[in-house]
């Protein structure tokens, strides 16, 4: 959609005026599904917004400056069909108990007081962000682009690139690349903010990025600094990449660091698809968050009693939180007319003392009703170990946790997408 009134109309919303003389492009996507679960606790239906994809509104535009040179921008807003909001939570509202481990001795009253804190209700976009999926700025030259805001970060295109069901649905690799407590141990960031990134694609195919976060970047904000890189290649069928993640803690400690290797390749009807990921995080930026939750339904209390309850929270808070893990998934599309069988398999080590594996298998039909507009369905199986209890989500929304550890979760989806 490219009209005159329409670039008006995005002009005089946001006070710019010379956003009218640049080339505004209005898109979004709507997409929206039933989930069918069973996490240990019976078979439970849902309407679930982005399921194949997060739902969204976005605007993008450019102005050619001459000599090589062009001005960009793009913003993109996130937005939950089922309630026309912009948050999400768990879709299963089982209680996750990996984060909680050796914190018994805190007794029958507080420790379900904890595992509230520990496990809120809004885990996506808890800061209410506007344009939470995209807020950028950039100048592409002759030799590379410069971009500024909130964008995808460099590793996070490589494993975008190697998911077999594209970051979406109950069959994404993004499932279980995680910790065993959920999203709060999330195994990459997905996005920075407060980023400054170049960019580079040369002729032959081959493109690096590199990403430089400042204080209160990373995917919710709250990284010290923030450095990333990748360099990929995408010609003769071939989507391949390496990419590097590495953030700190509010003190500047190594926090979350991932590397992704992988991609995909297609031939003829066949896609295949194939990657690798290494996890760690000894110092998660969620750690004084939680405390400091805690701490705040504690006020009251006689200061010993305070003392003992913080040193129990804060010693396994540090010992949960620890991420250790190695990821891997292979699949495949097949096209048969217009639509696509999809099958993967997805398996995590978890190489903590915990040693809580998952491995998710699954299986979906994408078939296009038009150039804009798809149905899809997928089936998925979780098998837990020992004490995980990953259980089946979606692209806007974590599938939360089985109803106890070692439980395997099932789910089944069948929705509608269509672009704009």
């Amino acid at each position: 959609m490219k009209t005159k009134l329409l670039a008006g109309l995005v002009a005089s919303c946001f006070a710019a005026p010379a956003l009218a003389q640049s080339n505004i492009t209005i898109y979004g996507l709507m997409d929206a599904g039933l989930h069918v679960s069973s996490n240990g606790e019976g078979t439970k239906t849902k309407l679930v917004s982005g399921i194949a994809d997060g739902s969204r509104l976005g605007f993008k535009g450019s102005e050619d400056l001459g000599g090589g040179y062009k001005a960009i921008f793009n913003i993109e807003a996130r937005i939950e069909l089922d309630t026309g909001g912009n948050q999400a939570g768990n879709i299963s509202n089982n209680q996750g108990f990996a984060l909680t481990r050796g914190m018994d001795p805190l007794g029958p009253i507080l420790l379900p007081r904890v595992r509230a804190a520990l496990q809120p209700a809004i885990n996506v976009n808890t800061n209410r962000a506007l344009f939470d999926r995209t807020s950028m700025v950039g100048l592409i030259t002759p030799v590379g682009a410069i971009l500024a805001g909130r964008m995808y970060t460099p590793a996070y295109e490589v494993f975008a690139a190697a998911d077999t069901f594209e970051t979406g649905t109950a069959g994404s690799w993004g499932g279980v690349a995680l910790g065993s407590g959920g999203l709060l141990t999330a195994g990459i960031a997905i996005r920075s903010d407060k980023a400054l990134q170049y960019r580079i694609q040369l002729p032959n195919g081959i493109s690096a990025a590199l990403m430089y976060g400042f204080k209160n970047s990373g995917y919710i904000g709250l990284d010290d600094q923030f450095w990333a890189a990748n360099v990929m290649y995408k010609a003769n069928g071939f989507n391949l990449g390496l990419g590097h993640n590495y953030g700190t803690d509010q003190n500047g400690d190594k926090g979350l660091v991932t590397t992704t290797l992988g991609g995909s390749y297609q031939t003829g009807a066949m896609k295949f698809f194939a990657g690798y990921q290494a996890m760690k995080n000894d110092n998660s930026v969620l750690i004084p968050v939680a405390s400091a939750q805690v701490a705040q339904g504690l006020v009251g209390l006689p200061a010993p009693q305070v003392a003992a309850i913080m040193s129990i929270l804060n010693t396994n808070l540090e010992r949960n939180f620890k991420l250790d893990a190695d990821s891997i998934s292979v699949g495949m599309h097949y096209t048969i007319g217009s639509g696509r069988v999809m099958g993967s398999v997805s398996h995590q080590n978890d190489k903590t003392s915990f040693n809580n594996d998952v491995t998710q298998y699954a299986i979906g039909y994408d078939h296009n009703l038009s150039k804009r507009t798809d149905i899809y369905t997928v089936l998925a199986y979780i098998k837990n170990k020992n004490d995980a209890q990953y259980a089946p989500g979606a692209a806007s929304a974590p599938g939360g946790f089985t109803s106890e550890p070692g439980q395997a979760g099932r789910a089944f989806q069948v929705g509608m997408r269509h672009r704009f």
